[in-house]
């Protein structure tokens, strides 16, 4: 049977609205931030009302991030392949409809089950969106775009805790999934009606279904041990087992993408020098963002004694900075290379939120978490900018969607190592002030020199040839009239004009 090579797919009924597309984009990507954000404080009150365990309710936000990690690089390419206002669409409606059926679960059962279908809108959501709004604007206004659209998103983060706080002390946990239903569905029809179809240019239209299960069931595999590792046991055989089963998932996975005809994902990207060097300072900053958010809400409701409410008061600040770093990465961005920008970024964050863990009272706590807030979220916001111009657009949806499922990843299993490292030391007789601050200051020592690391590894690249040292862009996979650098050992091509 012949192969069907997919064509440019466009809507000739629908006149380029690129407002319109950044608006629904949007307000799409705010509705994924009020949620998890705002469910986060809402975990006690869910407790209650189902008459379960803390530890039982967690899994409301663990089957979610299950379905997004695992999903991202599938939804990233669908839309590449079938259109990505088809898939946009998709994920909002997949996402509405869970918010409903979340908002009327009957039991924690169900709420997990519908939770799992949330995450599986929000994979389509996340890449997609990123990639419509890239491809609806030119290189001038493309970094502004993207980070107006990532500053709304993020107001998301700034509101959601005391969203979340405020409505479980209030009406209850529910009214936080009923409040996202009228936005989900202003979002679908603003995208219905003004968002132009796109796709990738002359590419198979069949689906590498092998290795999408591979994939799935890789990074589901290593995202479950590491949430449950700890209560496990890491060294013991079920964690051993579960590691080992994810390896030989993810191992069998690149393995096939090597030779698949149509793979899912290009490996190319992995030889692309700022791609990577991209994902691995955004990777190192949200674990920092992630250790922050949750060592710090414990710290505000176990040692401090705030309400939930008062916990999400007190994160206005740090998330009001987070939703600044959208636009403000996005006017730096013509002055610097990228991974300078989040390089100091992390850096940045980094010593607010060693400094933070030693602070003593609330006027030197909550600036410098604020900080911290806005430095580790300028460098995962970044992350998301600066792919869409170091990677080819044809390929934005699956760049966009390999970013997010490492990010998420690896966020993961640095929350999971924080998390063990808190109840160790509580375990071992340490104050739970103690307990919570130490490994804040090992992750901001780490943050620090991952960065260094990166930047140093940047350098040798720069001066063996791979990579230009001035202000440049590299798209991926190359055009034909591309030049190519060669170094011992590395081919890789990168486009004059072209920014790291």
């Amino acid at each position: 049977m012949d192969e069907v090579t997919a064509a440019p797919i466009s809507t000739p009924a629908i006149v380029r609205r690129p407002r319109a597309t950044l608006i629904a984009v949007s307000m799409a990507l705010f509705c994924i931030q009020v949620d998890f954000f705002g469910l986060n404080l809402a975990i006690p009150d869910m407790a209650r009302s189902f008459g379960a365990s803390t530890d039982d309710v967690q899994w409301v936000i663990s089957a979610y991030m299950l379905a997004l990690g695992s999903l991202f690089i599938l939804g990233g390419r669908l839309g590449d392949i079938y259109g990505r206002r088809t898939g946009l669409l998709a994920g909002i409606a997949i996402f509405g409809v869970a918010s409903v059926l979340c908002a009327t679960a009957p039991n924690l059962e169900a709420l997990v089950g519908y939770r799992i279908l949330a995450g599986m809108g929000a994979a389509l959501i996340f890449p997609l969106g990123i990639a419509v709004v890239a491809n609806e604007f030119d290189d001038t206004s493309r970094a502004k775009a993207l980070g107006l659209t990532f500053a709304i998103a993020n107001v998301g983060t700034a509101v959601g805790p005391f969203v979340g706080g405020g409505l479980a002390e209030g009406p209850g946990w529910r009214w936080i999934f009923w409040a996202l239903v009228p936005l989900t569905i202003v979002s679908f029809v603003i995208t219905y009606a003004a968002v132009r179809n796109s796709s990738e240019q002359g590419i198979s239209r069949r689906l590498d279904w092998e290795g999408a299960a591979l994939l799935i069931a890789g990074v589901a595999t290593l995202s479950f041990v590491v949430d449950l590792g700890d209560t496990w046991g890491w060294g013991s055989p079920a964690s051993v087992g579960m590691f080992v089963a994810a390896a030989l998932l993810l191992g069998g996975f690149l393995w096939t993408e090597s030779r698949a005809h149509s793979p899912l994902l290009d490996l190319s990207l992995f030889r692309n020098p700022p791609y990577v060097l991209v994902m691995s300072l955004g990777a190192i900053s949200n674990i920092g963002y992630v250790s922050l958010v949750f060592v710090t809400t414990l710290y505000l409701q176990g040692v401090r004694n705030l309400s939930a409410l008062l916990a999400g008061v007190a994160f206005l600040a740090p998330a009001t900075m987070v939703a600044l770093s959208g636009p403000i990465g996005a006017r730096v961005k013509p002055y610097f290379r990228p991974g300078v920008i989040m390089a100091a970024s992390g850096v940045i964050g980094a010593v607010a939120m060693f400094g933070m863990t030693f602070a003593t009272s609330w006027y030197a706590f909550i600036p410098l978490l604020a900080i911290a807030g806005f430095g580790f979220g300028m460098g995962w916001t970044f992350a998301n900018m600066a792919t869409q111009d170091v990677v080819d657009t044809n390929r934005a949806g699956e760049a966009s969607g390999v970013l997010l499922t490492v990010l998420v990843t690896i966020g993961g299993i640095g929350l999971a190592i924080v998390a063990t490292a808190v109840a160790s030391l509580q375990r071992s007789g340490h104050s739970q002030q103690d307990a919570y601050f130490a490994p804040l200051r090992v992750v901001a020592v780490a943050v620090v020199a991952w960065t260094v690391i990166v930047m140093v590894v940047r350098a040798v690249l720069v001066r063996r040839g791979v990579m230009v040292p001035l202000s440049m862009k590299a798209a991926w996979p190359p055009p034909a009239d591309h030049y190519t650098t060669p170094a011992p050992g590395v081919a890789t091509t990168i486009r004059v004009g072209a920014r790291e």
